[in-house]
């Protein structure tokens, strides 16, 4: 039974790295494989565990672009370790949106919103709203190309996109990737103020659930916790290369369709089910 566990804690966690960073919701997806790779724990333990993974995500995020993230890295100048500086204010104030609202509703979000009806309903809207926004030529000026060209105003309005993701099966980097596209900002910058955005905003999340979570972590518990972590840092480093990649020649219009067929393919399940 504990190997099984592992495998399945392993696949949760190669989930989790790929869709953490793909426009199509890893939380709905956790949701929805844990439909069908039940964990023989409490729901308390899987509740916290589908968000406390999310720290495999960071640890890929900030290794990936630690120079970048560094302000007292020695090979930059005293300008560029201000521009560092400004940055992650910037980041600071784009999470405040989606964290205020998250800490303030975490609960009800947790009782009305955790559910398959709204993973589905999420899933079509959302891309829909993709294709829609891809397919509209006003949202193709894309005009801020760099964090010293992005305004605090602008970073607090992308961070209100990030509002959105609060609703299992948004998507936190579709949502936050597509709003800054909207706001003008090119694919490469809104790709990396998404990615550095998860940084406190994930971290502040798995606080919060180990907080509250009121029974001691046991050995066998914190195993899983780290198999999936481990697995989620190893993916994704493979998929953050793979987005920022692809967006540079590419639209989000095919992770729109993705999700409109997943959606549908959800609701006939439980309908049929």
């Amino acid at each position: 039974m504990w190997l099984l566990d592992i495998i399945k804690v392993i696949i949760l966690g190669i989930v989790e790295g790929i869709t953490e960073w793909l426009p199509v919701s890893s939380t709905g997806h956790m949701i929805l494989v844990d439909e069908f790779l039940k964990l023989n724990q409490s729901a308390e333990f899987k509740e916290m565990f589908l968000v406390v993974i999310q720290l495999g995500a960071i640890l890929a995020v900030v290794i990936m672009f630690f120079n970048k993230l560094n302000p007292f890295s020695k090979k930059k100048t005293k300008d560029q370790q201000k521009d560092t500086i400004n940055m992650w204010l910037k980041v600071i104030v784009g999470v405040i949106p989606a964290g205020v609202l998250g800490v303030l509703f975490d609960k009800t979000l947790e009782k009305y919103f955790y559910n398959f009806p709204t993973v589905a309903f999420t899933l079509v809207l959302y891309g829909i709203l993709f294709i829609v926004v891809e397919n509209n030529p006003k949202f193709k000026k894309q005009n801020i190309r760099r964090f010293e060209d992005l305004s605090y105003s602008l970073a607090f309005y992308v961070g209100c996109f990030q509002v959105l993701s609060l609703i299992p099966g948004t998507s936190r980097s579709g949502a936050t990737i597509i709003g800054a596209l909207i706001l003008g900002l090119s694919r490469s910058l809104a790709a990396e103020f998404s990615f550095f955005m998860s940084i406190p905003v994930m971290f502040g999340a798995s606080l919060l659930k180990i907080v509250k979570f009121k029974t001691a972590i046991s050995l066998v518990e914190w195993e899983y916790l780290i198999f999936a972590m481990a697995a989620t840092f190893i993916i994704s480093m493979f998929a953050i290369k793979f987005i920022i990649n692809y967006i540079k020649k590419n639209d989000f219009k095919v992770f729109g369709w993705y999700r409109v067929v997943l959606g549908l393919a959800v609701i006939i399940y439980f309908l049929a089910k």
